[in-house]
């Protein structure tokens, strides 16, 4: 139940182009239905809004993986893993598609629902954000003039700011509790309904803003740990999306590979950093995470092991995985199930920003918050106190408020953050600067990749605009 939009990002210069485009499948969907209403309601656009925010949280999370070396293609010299230019087109139009629906959303709930129109406003900010994290200067003050067929980029900083008054404008209208049009339930596939719950989520999107800034001049730490205070109390405030017309994306990817469709390899940096490789201390998540290797009787081969970026498969030839030589996403991890939500954001991730923003002028708080963090991650992971607690009282996790760095409160959140988009933020905030993170073998740039290419079916719609191409190591405003 949505009506047909032609937005002015998704042309070209006329009307007769957008069934030329990228964009044609988008159309074919919503013109599919002849009893098709031409007024969506606004329980049919939030069902519409949060479906794809869970998705679009999958196809960002697909983009960065491979550059946080969560994953690695089987296959040596793949694009993804040694940097080479994507055309990640399908992504940006994904992005701006979803934003078409939830401002159509926001218009309609201006007037009539204060619900509505805070949960519109934070979920085109947090579709806003992923294309800022990508891109940087994006279309956005114009994106959504019907008359307007080449909106003009917003500099990254003016994205920015646009998407912290879209989260603050959230915040305004769902402090309120007067909406006479409350929040449909069964619509709602993020929160249920729970206007609170979309509150706390208004203020987690804020404080990853914040912290995002961590190394600029403006940053302020007090402002992260107020704009916590108003956040999640435990897993259960967690956002996520569960409703699949089949299952969760990433068990997709896993049952794909089963099929030997293969992808959804772990890595061996994020193997390594569970298996007690890089750290000396073998993490029990690994296990919740992925399945262990079957390998041959006549090899030994160790029980968790990556596939090495750039390398590919190093059993392959003859093996295609068929042994599960290598480990890679499982489709039983409850992380990745078939009906394991897609999390757009978690108390656990919120946690390690109190630790990082309090971790200056509070070491007792910032340690305690890093803590609890690792705890709140296991018990979603659904680890019992027997199985998560030599772990964390192990001294190479226990290290003491004196003794709590950067580094490790990274390290930790590296693992939260596990196939989520916010954790290539943090990678190049840390600078990469996990312990044994290398380049990719037969990388083609010469430091760390940091931004992504302009989308191939952007410059050809609205290439006048196109800011000239950059390095994709060229930093953006807020990566010093």
């Amino acid at each position: 139940m949505q009506k047909i939009y032609k937005y002015p990002f998704i042309l070209a210069t006329a009307v007769t182009l957008i069934f030329q485009s990228c964009g044609k499948e988008y159309f074919d969907e919503l013109s599919a239905n002849p009893n098709q209403v031409n007024v969506p309601t606004l329980p049919a656009l939030l069902a519409t809004a949060t479906s794809k925010a869970g998705l679009r949280t999958y196809d960002a999370g697909s983009v960065v993986t491979p550059y946080v070396q969560y994953t690695a293609n089987p296959t040596a010299g793949a694009a993804s893993d040694i940097y080479e230019t994507i055309d990640y087109t399908g992504t940006w139009d994904g992005m701006y598609f979803a934003m078409a629906d939830i401002n159509e959303m926001k218009k309609l709930a201006a007037s009539t629902s204060s619900e509505y129109l805070g949960v519109a406003n934070l979920l085109i900010a947090y579709h806003l954000i992923i294309v800022n994290n990508f891109w940087g200067a994006a279309p956005y003050s114009q994106a959504f003039d019907p008359s307007n067929f080449t909106p003009k980029y917003d500099t990254d900083q003016e994205i920015y700011a646009a998407s912290m008054k879209l989260v603050d404008d959230a915040i305004t209208e769902l402090s309120k509790t007067n909406a006479t049009i409350k929040l449909a339930a069964a619509s709602d596939l993020i929160h249920g309904g729970d206007r609170a719950k979309w509150l706390k989520t208004a203020y987690a999107i804020k404080a990853r803003l914040l912290i995002k800034a961590s190394k600029t001049p403006t940053f302020s730490a007090t402002a992260v740990l107020a704009t916590l205070s108003n956040s999640y109390t435990s897993n259960a405030d967690d956002a996520g999306m569960s409703t699949f017309t089949l299952r969760n994306s990433w068990a997709q990817v896993s049952r794909n590979n089963a099929g030997l469709t293969l992808g959804g390899w772990l890595s061996e940096q994020f193997i390594d950093h569970l298996n007690g490789t890089s750290y000396g201390l073998f993490d029990p998540r690994l296990p919740k995470l992925t399945e262990a290797t079957t390998v041959p009787n006549n090899l030994n081969y160790p029980k968790w092991i990556g596939t090495v970026n750039g390398a590919g498969n190093r059993l392959n030839p003859p093996n295609n995985n068929t042994v599960k030589d290598e480990n890679y996403i499982s489709f039983i991890s409850p992380w990745t199930n078939d009906t394991a939500p897609i999390l757009l954001v978690t108390f656990a991730e919120l946690k390690f920003i109190e630790a990082e923003a309090a971790f200056a002028t509070d070491k007792p708080r910032a340690y305690a918050a890093y803590i609890a963090a690792i705890r709140a991650n296991m018990l979603k992971l659904g680890l019992t106190t027997a199985e998560s607690e030599p772990y964390v009282t192990n001294p190479i996790v226990s290290v003491g408020a004196a003794n709590l760095t950067l580094a490790l409160i990274f390290k930790e959140k590296y693992v939260v953050t596990y196939l989520n988009p916010e954790a290539w933020n943090d990678a190049r905030r840390h600078n990469y600067g996990y312990k044994n993170f290398g380049m990719p073998l037969n990388a083609v740039l010469p430091t760390f990749i940091r931004r992504l290419d302009y989308p191939i079916g952007e410059r050809s719609k609205n290439g006048t605009n196109v800011p000239a191409e950059a390095p994709r190591t060229t930093k953006l405003w807020w990566d010093l």
